[in-house]
């Protein structure tokens, strides 16, 4: 089987760890990286066995697909290059500073019959992977991401820089078309919000309380799902899952009375119990995991596990959000 010859363009603090991800990587030949800053980027060339291509062009024509790891202000100009070339692309997240610049990425990515995916890195977090088997169809949503504060990133708005982590776990839980936003934020450090609360609700009645920060003493990346009769906790920085469900005692099969029983519902449910379960994660580099599906998708042509299209809906969620947040912020200031 060939090799995959890919190049990363942008090493800064995580373009580097995409770097030193792929110079490891079997099915993958980096073919070099590429960095408006020519001898930072060399330097990283140089301590990665790689070469680092002053000319982006050379480095397109020499590859068949690229990581993009720049800033966000600058993904549609290079995002639209990289595709225009013809080669699949893998973006971090958000994927573009406008809705307007993703749909232009997205018509470009299948006119060329492109792979596109999103770095949208929690979808590949252990916690989030254990969850499938139980296929939740979640009523209410509680997501907590608290971060202790780092200048890096704060050229956005924490909603574009955190939450937006949970909003694509939670656009892709929820199978129905968004209702209503309410949200309300501050900036305390840097000009824009370093904090956000937002209520999202879905036309099936599902309610999303969603909370992130980046000005936190601890950080904290948490979600809890409730569903009829199960409650599951995510804990996305301890990668662990915990699962509550309600289970009639009568029906319970053989394998569910192993399971550990912490108590019995009152006389308006008599007959059932709650059964807790805390499912194995396995222990796997995010990052790695999402740059292996993704070449998985360019080796197959088959679709990446975060679309361009997922992209999309995420920052336009985001940006509705940001837009609520400032509406908030400025009535607040007036009284």
């Amino acid at each position: 089987m060939s090799k995959i010859r890919i190049g990363v363009v942008g090493v800064g603090h995580l373009g580097e760890h995409h770097t030193r991800i792929l110079s490891q990587m079997p099915g993958a030949e980096l073919v070099g990286i590429n960095d408006i800053d020519i001898e930072k980027g060399r330097v990283k060339a140089e301590k990665y066995g790689t070469r680092h291509y002053d000319d982006l062009g050379q480095l397109l024509k020499e590859t068949d697909a690229i990581s993009l790891v720049v800033p966000t202000t600058a993904h549609h100009q290079v995002a639209s290059r990289v595709l225009v070339e013809g080669k699949d692309l893998l973006i971090e997240k958000p994927i573009t500073e406008t809705v307007e610049q993703a749909e232009d990425l997205i018509d470009l990515a299948q006119k060329k019959n492109l792979m596109l995916q999103v770095g949208h890195i929690e979808r590949f977090n252990p916690a989030f992977l254990a969850i499938r088997e139980y296929q939740p169809d979640p009523k209410f949503i509680e997501s907590h991401r608290l971060a202790q504060f780092n200048p890096r990133g704060t050229d956005v708005a924490v909603i574009l820089d955190l939450m937006i982590h949970d909003i694509d776990l939670i656009l892709s839980l929820v199978k129905a078309p968004l209702k209503d936003i309410e949200a309300a934020g501050v900036p305390v450090i840097a000009e824009s919000q370093d904090i956000c609360n937002a209520r999202l609700t879905f036309q099936n009645g599902c309610v999303a309380n969603v909370t992130a920060s980046r000005i936190s003493a601890r950080p904290l990346r948490k979600m809890r799902l409730f569903e009829k009769d199960s409650y599951i906790s995510l804990d996305f920085q301890g990668k662990s899952v915990e699962v509550y469900r309600l289970v009639e005692v009568d029906k319970m099969p053989q394998a569910e009375q192993k399971k550990t029983v912490v108590g019995n519902i009152p006389v308006e449910q008599v007959g059932k119990t709650i059964v807790y379960e805390r499912p194995i994660v396995s222990d796997h580099d995010m990052l790695t995991t999402e740059i292996k599906s993704f070449l998985g998708s360019v080796r197959s042509r088959t679709k990446p596990q975060v679309t361009g299209e997922d992209g999309k809906k995420a920052l336009e969620v985001a940006l509705k959000i940001k837009q609520k947040a400032e509406e908030h912020q400025s009535w607040s200031a007036s009284r």
